[in-house]
């Protein structure tokens, strides 16, 4: 099979996912091999001179000493009795593709490298033996709901213990030397920070606060390294295609390289998620009782809402644009623009028009939804080729997990149904899960790995769960939210909430989406059930012992 890195050589595609620095080597003609897998390179510890601005919060990062832990993995068959359990009248497929999921996570375990550093057992990436950070943020967000059988959120620690004493996090790192992949000033060398988006997910599930307090320093170091060396004058932020995961769209002006350079450009998506990411740690400081400590990113999460409104929208065409050097925006309409939807910047009917652009069949609500990129535009790829159009399983859980998160589940739902429906025929046609997919037919995209849970993993377990029955907790808070859309029999067995209590969740089956959805809940805790469909909402009180609103 054509690898990535031969992939990345053809300079007309100009694409590759989230690489090693051997692939940047083979480019510019300085190596050749065909083997995929990641060795680091014999210079790797190589030494410069400390030149590091020392963050004071890392000092308080107690994962750059901690001892090892190794986890065995129970294996599938022993962690199968533990996990959720899914049902779907009249769609047994569904439950194949999720324990097929499961089957393949659980098979790609990995205990830390002698060698490496790293300091805890993991789910790997799936991609060429090193660990990625915002592949690995995406993958804890369907793990977690496999936390009962295993801590995968463990993962994320191995990130952690990486870190600089300036607050810097490499985006990968070599899975047998534990070492960085790249220099930090490299401008591919760190990003998406979204790492903290799984981290609240997981508090929110399970309510760990502890790990809140463990992960609060590391977290607001990161932050504040990105401000400090990824910003421009005016403070808006750059990145480039590496450093925002996707790889090859054409973003930037044409004599800069579209996957290595910032392009002298502010990147829309980065200042979205710094945005997004800013307001995450402010809760984590209130969790803490620290927000007095971190009101510098308090006051940047203001200013960037003021800044992306103000250079970065056009309200003629309803969307977010990148920002070229001589102070014009961009034309090109990527979906990293929908990072937004996690975001409060726009106004209401602002919002409205800028979520049709998720159902225009002319740009990106092709068969399979959500294209990486206008259909109409030059570049577009009918096969995907990777993120000229490609569909994603972590852009697109973004997406679905925003708009319901501003109250678009009509939308969220139409998008996650289809989703699933292409994912599951290619998994009828192929046995199992890919790296991404067709956006115009129900086949893997160009070159894309197989077995790939990995992130893929969102769309059997996440996608099903929340996008498509509509179910989410809020542990915090005592909370079951389930928005019905569904007029099947659908519901989930051992749900997992919070640490220590369980759910057996049924909606039974509808005449039409306006009849009044009956739920029966077995539950070992009291929680309180709001529950939505299409025309009425309600909520109840839930007791332990069997629960029913009928």
């Amino acid at each position: 099979m054509t690898s990535r890195r031969n992939f990345l050589r053809n300079a007309a595609l100009l694409a590759a996912s989230a690489g090693a620095p051997s692939i940047a080597m083979k480019a510019a003609g300085l190596s050749a091999g065909s083997s995929s897998d990641a060795q680091a390179p014999a210079d790797s510890n190589a030494r410069f001179k400390n030149t590091y601005v020392k963050n004071v919060f890392v000092t308080e990062n107690e994962f750059r000493n901690a001892r090892p832990s190794i986890t065995p993995s129970p294996g599938f068959d022993m962690a199968r009795e533990i996990l959720p359990v899914p049902f779907w009248e009249g769609n047994p497929a569904a439950a194949e593709m999720y324990w097929k999921a499961w089957e393949i996570a659980f098979r790609n375990i990995k205990d830390p490298a002698p060698a490496s550093g790293f300091i805890s057992s993991y789910l790997d990436t799936a991609y060429n033996g090193n660990i990625f950070m915002w592949d690995s943020a995406f993958i804890t967000m369907f793990a977690r709901y496999g936390s009962r059988a295993y801590p995968f959120q463990k993962t994320l620690d191995n990130f952690y213990a990486k870190q600089h004493p300036d607050g810097f996090i490499c985006r990968e790192i070599w899975g047998d030397s534990g070492e960085d992949c790249f220099h930090r000033y490299d401008p591919t060398s760190t990003g998406p920070n979204i790492i903290p988006w799984s981290e609240i997910e997981y508090y929110h599930h399970f309510g760990d606060l502890d790990r809140i307090h463990k992960i609060f320093p590391v977290l607001v170091a990161y932050y504040q390294w990105l401000r400090l060396n990824r910003t421009w004058q005016d403070g808006s932020y750059w990145s480039s295609g590496w450093g925002t995961g996707m790889d090859n769209q054409p973003r930037v002006h044409k004599n800069y390289s579209p996957i290595f350079s910032h392009g002298h450009m502010t990147w829309l998506d980065t200042c979205l998620q710094q945005l997004f990411i800013g307001k995450i740690l402010v809760d984590f400081g209130f969790y803490t009782e620290r927000w007095q400590e971190i009101e510098d990113i308090e006051d940047e999460t203001k200013f960037l809402k003021k800044f992306i409104k103000e250079k970065l929208w056009d309200p003629k065409t309803s969307f977010f644009y990148d920002k070229y050097a001589d102070g014009s925006r961009g034309n090109f309409m990527g979906i990293g623009a929908f990072w937004a939807l996690w975001t409060d910047i726009l106004e209401k009917q602002e919002l409205d028009s800028f979520v049709k652009h998720l159902v225009n069949k002319d740009t990106f609500s092709r068969p399979h939804p959500v294209a990486s990129m206008p259909a109409n535009h030059e570049k577009y790829q009918s096969d995907g080729r990777y993120w000229q159009g490609g569909v994603w399983a972590p852009t697109n859980y973004m997406i679905i997990s925003g708009l319901r998160s501003k109250g678009y589940h009509d939308v969220a739902f139409d998008i996650a149904g289809r989703h699933y429906k292409q994912v599951a025929e290619v998994f009828r046609k192929t046995g199992t899960f890919w790296e991404y997919y067709s956006p115009e037919t129900p086949d893997q995209g160009f070159l894309a790995r197989p077995d790939f849970v990995g992130w893929t993993g969102l769309v059997p377990v996440s996608v099903l769960f929340e996008g498509i029955f509509g179910i989410k907790v809020a542990v915090t808070s005592k909370t079951l939210n389930w928005d019905v859309h569904l007029t099947d029999a659908h519901g989930i067995d051992r749900y997992p909430f919070g640490k220590d209590n369980l759910l057996n969740l049924k909606c039974n089956a509808r005449k039409n989406a306006g009849h009044k959805p009956l739920i029966e809940i077995q539950s070992d805790t009291e929680l309180t059930l709001n529950y939505s469909w299409k025309g009425g909402k309600d909520s109840m009180k839930i007791v332990p012992g069997t629960n029913q609103n009928f």
